[in-house]
């Protein structure tokens, strides 16, 4: 689970220095960040780039869905299953 924690850390600190309205307020893992207007559609571009770079893997366009980036738990969830199916592809 330890892994799973390092990733919803890195999320949550890119997310809040990236996007002003997370420092006004306190967000959490499970915060809903589009509902919140933390993140605007233009917002999520930059998380996917984010995510790509930092965790190495590749977001298709059918995966930019709301469940997979409604919170720091989705994303982070959603990285891992990325990542499990990389090694899986992988070994």
């Amino acid at each position: 689970m330890k892994e799973g924690n390092s990733t919803n850390t890195r999320i949550l600190t890119f997310v809040m220095q990236k996007f002003p309205a997370a420092r006004k307020r306190a967000i959490n893992d499970d915060l809903r960040l589009l509902e919140a207007g933390i993140i605007d559609s233009l917002g999520v571009l930059d998380v996917v780039a984010f995510l790509e770079q930092s965790f190495a893997i590749k977001i298709s366009d059918e995966e930019l869905t709301p469940e997979n980036f409604a919170s720091i738990k989705c994303m982070a969830a959603f990285v891992e299953k990325k990542r499990s199916e990389i090694a899986v592809s992988a070994g």
